[in-house]
């Protein structure tokens, strides 16, 4: 029978490697093969420099994320963090902004596998992509972990595939990669906005706190060490396809890493290179499916979304009501809209999910010394959010602001209850 109660705990079964490999699913995705043109039609030769920026910002979100995570190892991220440290409200705030803007991604993450394995039945085969992983999410955690274990490595044997194929060519020049700013300093900070949205999976390994093992030594150990290892790859990557076409090349590409490999002379790849990214998509899907259902949970059991969500399978031990709502929203999203705008969306929700992060980080010590990297990171995170497009923006912060009425009106109500019993 299930136990809906709130009580009822995960299994911890997740090492370090196991953690680092969700968070590499979650980063080392599909966001590598679709947002370098968009990031390079906004920041132009400042490409590399936008990469820098958003690492930088995705790293100081990353320290805030451990050292919080490490006192705190429970399922639900800065949902848990903002609560205990910033107040109830922040905490909702950030667990609204994660839920809502990582919905988003699924849906565009699914869309993707559909668009690379059928283009004709993209919305059909993104639905079943979703079913695909919402099933295998419920089976429990352990099987995730596998599964994006081999997902990451395809992915990354498909990646040092497209680095040795561009840098080995004659095509490749050193001269094309001209670090400058052609874009300005608001298209470098653009473009720095959109890549994070390719970094943003570290949070994977904070929002599963509760089914660490040892998490106060596992989880800061994991999320800087999968940063890191992202960083390398997108890096390494961003230089190999600049080198063979070029800013002004690869603000035209709809497919940057295909139509890299095919320019360097090597056409036999391309198909690889497709398959690589609906495999990285789908890894992305997988544990975006994982974050967002567990950060549904935590705010099930805090009653600010519905308290059957905070239900626990007592055979699998996962929060299988939550997978399957979060699952059946995301299929519904992936079978009637375009979702190609809702990646600066999701930027945006999540930027103000890791504001919120660096602000809890911050009051865990008076010393101006551990301070640093928080205040960095909320600044960063304000510049890059609002440095989005107009319209992500725009939209973004309505559908915040459509939480924060929520909020309210709960609150309201909730007030009213005990006076009507007679307290």
């Amino acid at each position: 029978m299930t136990q809906p109660v709130s009580n009822v705990r995960l299994r911890r079964t997740l090492g370090v490697g196991d953690a680092v490999v969700i968070g590499l699913g979650s980063m080392v995705g599909a966001g590598i093969f679709a947002a370098l043109g968009p990031a390079a039609r906004a920041a132009g030769s400042g490409l590399l420099l936008g990469l820098g920026v958003a690492a930088a910002v995705a790293y100081c979100n990353a320290m805030s994320s451990a050292r919080l995570a490490a006192v705190y190892p429970a399922s639900g991220g800065t949902y848990v963090y903002g609560r205990e440290r910033l107040g109830d409200f922040w905490g909702y705030l950030a667990g609204w902004s994660f839920v809502v803007g990582k919905t988003a991604s699924c849906a565009a993450m699914a869309l993707t596998v559909g668009a690379y394995v059928w283009p004709g039945q993209a919305h059909a085969v993104a639905v079943a992509a979703v079913v695909a992983l919402t099933a295998v999410n419920y089976g429990g955690v352990q099987k995730s972990a596998w599964l994006t274990r081999v997902i990451v490595a395809v992915v990354l044997a498909v990646l040092a595939s497209v680095v040795v194929a561009c840098l080995g060519s004659g095509e490749s020049d050193a001269g094309r990669l001209d670090i400058g700013a052609s874009g300005g300093v608001g298209g470098v900070l653009q473009a720095a906005g959109l890549l994070f949205f390719a970094f943003a999976g570290y949070a994977r390994i904070a929002t599963l706190g509760e089914e660490v093992r040892d998490p106060a030594r596992t989880i800061p150990r994991a999320i800087p060490l999968a940063l890191g290892i992202a960083l390398v790859v997108y890096a390494a990557v961003a230089v190999a396809v600049l080198s063979v076409l070029g800013s002004g090349g690869l603000r035209q590409a709809s497919a940057p890493l295909a139509e890299a490999v095919r320019a360097a002379g090597v056409p036999g790849l391309v198909p690889v290179v497709r398959v690589g990214a609906a495999v990285a998509a789908l890894g992305s899907l997988l544990a975006l499916i994982l974050g967002v259902s567990r950060t549904t949970l935590a705010m099930a059991r805090d009653r600010h979304l519905p308290g059957a969500l905070a239900a626990v399978h007592p055979r699998f031990q996962v929060p299988h009501r939550a997978e399957l709502a979060v699952g059946a929203v995301v299929a519904v999203l992936a079978a009637t809209v375009d979702v190609r705008g809702a990646i600066g969306f999701s930027s945006f929700g999540v930027l103000a999910y890791y504001a919120v992060a660096n602000a809890s980080a911050w009051t865990l010590s008076s010393a101006a010394v551990s301070r640093v990297v928080p205040v960095v990171g909320l600044v960063g995170c304000v510049m890059l959010a609002f440095a989005l497009p107009g319209v992500s923006v725009t939209v973004g912060a309505g559908v915040l602001g459509v939480g924060v009425a929520a909020y309210g009106v709960r609150r309201r109500w909730a007030g009213r209850g005990p006076r009507r019993g007679g307290a």
